[in-house]
């Protein structure tokens, strides 16, 4: 098979798998046989994924059909663009998927079949949805996948829509990520004004070639990066993420840890070639990205929702990318969203199996779960060691490239933010680890390990996080950019600091949370507090957005109704006027007529 049919293979089949199980309702109440629907469709586009990577031409494979024909050529087309960046995505996307979709068999065992049912009829919808993005061939093509991902994220973050958090996140996530898209289809318009097509291939010969106008290009790259704003939770569209994990775990695991979160990182690192015409946007991005990174590894510090933490790990590394792309280093940025998407789907999926197991989210209900779950413990360490960067995992490798490339970029301050996000993103991550598996509280219930079905994701997903850094050592760092030899030095002296700091405050308690606290309390207390961005965006949105609509609810009540109420009343009064010469006699009408006869000779004449 050729890389078109595999790469149409890889996205129809989770297509199929939603409208069946949209369409037949039968499958929707057969509960574990849709679950079983979706996880082949899945793992058939996985086996296509894999098979396309390994066997990827050198150069790209494009295939366009017309979509809106004009004179001089389509105005617009749809097809699929695949070239190593693609394929490399298209394998995370599936491979996360699929384990995702296996582990919820276990995680939801307890639904009701309808519910299962709708839940992987939305797990199909996403996986179709993500990989269309992935696979576009052009900006319209993208922007639509890119909704339709928006849209999976809202209905799976509110599955459980009757629970009001739930329901809230939903619509908050919806419409803050908006807010970033309004800016993304602006710039591709605008970009279709200056260039003539969404094409990218055709964008990327015009800009290789200097062809593309560059009058208001800096403005369009800047507009079409605050839909990555939004996707990829960077400040100050970061808000939604947090909340986001009212979803079901699984759902946290694979929409805000690998994929969906990482959209944004992939639309930069897709349309590279045209924010490299943009020195000053890749130089906003590079700082927006940095300070995200060390603003959520503060507010990481002070979470007790096992789940929160993860999502604030998540919003960090995801600046840590961004500041990649910023700085000129976009293989480094696109590898740590590889690395990243394994173990911290790995961290998810972990904490699911101890949330399954115990029943609360919370830290501090936890504690002395290594006797009780060991191989959740060795898999959650993992992923752990992974994101704090330790030698041989491969966050390491992949973390060392973001800040060799941001240092080798000029960025020196964003360098320094990101080393000190090094330092507290090991001291709260093993945080968790100290106080879940090892602290003084005895968790509540009777905790064990994760049942077959959980606990095969969790081990294939740790598998690779070490296979895959063990295969980098062997061979010298593979992709890691070529920066400074004390660069991986200084990262993993920070990392081992924070994960030493954390066991002396969390384990041997010679320093206490308590004096920690006492000590940096502005901070503390602007952590706990989100830094009172939430209460901004809440604030604004009573003082200017409801007072906006009662204004023009006001608007719409007295002037345009009004309006429309006085024509209407006229109406009624002139033809109720008017009703008065119908007397329904016929010499009534017989006058008429000779008045107005009379009336026309008179005018002849006049004439």
């Amino acid at each position: 098979m050729n890389a078109g049919t595999l790469a149409l293979a890889a996205l129809g089949l989770p297509f199929c798998s939603f409208v069946l199980l949209a369409v037949a309702l039968p499958l929707r109440r057969a509960g574990r046989a849709a679950g079983a629907l979706s996880i082949a469709a899945i793992g058939g586009s996985l086996l296509a994924s894999l098979v396309l990577w390994r066997t990827l031409p050198g150069e790209s494979v494009e295939l366009t059909w017309t979509w809106l024909p004009a004179e001089g050529g389509p105005m617009a087309t749809v097809g699929i663009l695949v070239d190593h960046l693609t394929a490399s995505m298209l394998v995370l996307v599936a491979l996360v998927s699929f384990l995702v979709q296996l582990y919820s068999l276990g995680y939801l065992e307890h639904e009701t079949p309808p519910a299962l049912g709708r839940y992987y009829a939305y797990h199909s919808l996403f996986a179709f949805s993500m990989l269309g993005l992935v696979l576009a061939s052009n900006f319209l093509q993208m922007f639509i996948f890119w909704e339709l991902v928006g849209l999976c994220s809202y209905l799976l973050i509110g599955f459980w829509y009757t629970k009001p958090e739930a329901a809230r996140a939903a619509v908050k996530a919806f419409w803050v990520t908006k807010a970033g898209d309004l800016g993304f289809i602006i710039g591709i318009v605008l970009l279709w004004g200056q260039a003539g097509t969404f094409q990218f291939s055709r964008l990327f010969q015009m800009a290789g070639d200097r062809t593309l106008p560059t009058a208001g290009l800096a403005l369009i790259m800047f507009l079409i990066y605050l839909g990555a704003v939004g996707k990829s939770a960077q400040f100050p569209l970061h808000v939604w993420l947090p909340d986001a994990m009212e979803g079901p775990t699984p759902v946290s695991a694979l929409i805000h840890a690998a994929t969906m979160v990482a959209a944004g990182v992939y639309l930069v690192s897709r349309v590279y070639p045209l924010f490299l015409l943009t020195p000053d946007v890749l130089a906003l991005i590079g700082w927006v990205g940095a300070f995200t990174a060390l603003l959520a590894a503060t507010l990481g510090l002070v979470q007790a929702d096992i789940k929160r933490v993860l999502a604030y790990s998540t919003v960090s590394q995801l600046g840590f990318m961004m500041a990649a792309l910023g700085a000129g280093a976009s293989d480094a940025g696109f590898f740590h969203l590889l690395t990243h998407g394994l173990f911290k789907a790995l961290l998810f999926l972990g904490a699911g199996a101890v949330i399954h197991a115990v029943g609360t989210n919370d830290i501090w209900q936890m504690g002395r779960l290594a006797r009780a779950m060991p191989q959740t413990m060795i898999v959650f360490l993992v992923g752990t060691l992974a994101l704090a960067g330790i030698w041989p995992f491969a966050g390491f490798f992949s973390k060392d490239a973001v800040l060799a490339g941001v240092w080798e970029g000029g960025l020196a301050i964003p360098f320094l933010m990101l080393a000190l996000s090094v330092f507290l993103t090991a001291f709260y991550m093993f945080r968790v680890v100290f106080v879940v598996f090892f602290g003084p509280r005895h968790a509540e219930g009777h905790a064990h390990d994760a049942p077959p079905v959980m606990a095969a994701p969790l081990w294939i997903l740790a598998v690779l996080t070490v296979g895959w850094g063990i295969g980098l050592a062997t061979r010298g760092g593979g992709e890691k950019a070529h920066g400074p030899e004390w660069v991986p030095w200084l990262a993993t002296a920070l990392a081992v600091a924070g994960i030493g700091f954390a066991w002396l405050t969390y384990q041997k308690r010679v320093v206490t949370p308590e004096t920690l606290a006492r000590a940096f309390a502005p901070v503390y207390t602007a952590a706990v507090g989100k830094f009172w961005l939430d209460d901004l965006y809440g604030g604004l949105y009573r003082s200017t957005l409801l007072g906006f609509s009662r204004l023009v609810g006001w608007v719409d009540r007295y002037l345009v109704d009004g309006l429309v109420n006085l024509a209407s009343a006229w109406t009624l009064r002139w033809g109720d006027g008017l009703r008065r010469i119908q007397t329904g006699r016929a010499q009534d009408y017989l006058y008429g007529i000779a008045f107005g006869l009379l009336l026309v000779i008179v005018w002849g004449y006049w004439r």
